[in-house]
């Protein structure tokens, strides 16, 4: 299960709903369920805990550069970084009711830095650090979910592309460049 978490109407703030919605239209083996969570709240605890295993995408203030993105592996709530943002109580309050009713699958927490801005106007764009952000992200998570699966066609992880040649190229560019990744 890929969990995108944030709030949409707050820019940045949602980018874990934006890379979920990327990832929606990726190439994805069927076993995977992408889901919208919104905002967080106790109306995904069921969905997560019937998972085997659950990708968790949100934004976070912390001292990195905006759309810095960030791997983590944490157990309980106190291990997620201390700022998750707009909905930082009910996210932690909804992880720490996951591992108290017992079935808990990996959790993999990715994060993307953001700005802290606390007199925000709504508003639903995406900054362009943050919005780099996303397709380097959904490449991330999928090459994660294509490790060592494979598809009805037995295809493994590296003979399949995830992302759109647009995207492909986005993370070329924020990479260093196109030359190390394209085989003449």
């Amino acid at each position: 299960m890929v969990l995108g978490i944030g709030n949409v109407l707050l820019g940045d703030e949602g980018v874990g709903v934006h890379v979920a919605r990327f990832l929606q239209e990726q190439d994805l083996p069927a076993h995977v369920r992408v889901v919208d969570g919104g905002t967080g709240s106790f109306y995904l605890l069921e969905m997560m805990q019937d998972a085997e295993m659950v990708y968790l995408i949100d934004a976070t203030v912390d001292a990195d550069k905006t759309g810095t993105i960030n791997r983590l592996e944490p157990r309980f709530s106190s291990q997620y970084p201390q700022t998750l943002t707009a909905h930082d109580i009910g996210l932690k309050d909804l992880i720490d009711a996951f591992h108290l009713l017992g079935k808990v699958p990996p959790v993999i927490l990715f994060t993307v830095t953001i700005e802290a801005d606390l007199n925000q106007p709504l508003n639903m764009n995406l900054s362009p650090a943050v919005e780099a952000a996303v397709p380097v992200l959904a490449e991330r998570i999928c090459a994660e979910i294509w490790e060592g699966d494979t598809d009805r066609h037995g295809l493994t992880r590296t003979e399949k592309i995830c992302l759109s040649p647009f995207s492909f190229l986005s993370f070329c560019l924020l990479q260093g460049g196109i030359a190390k990744y394209v085989v003449l």
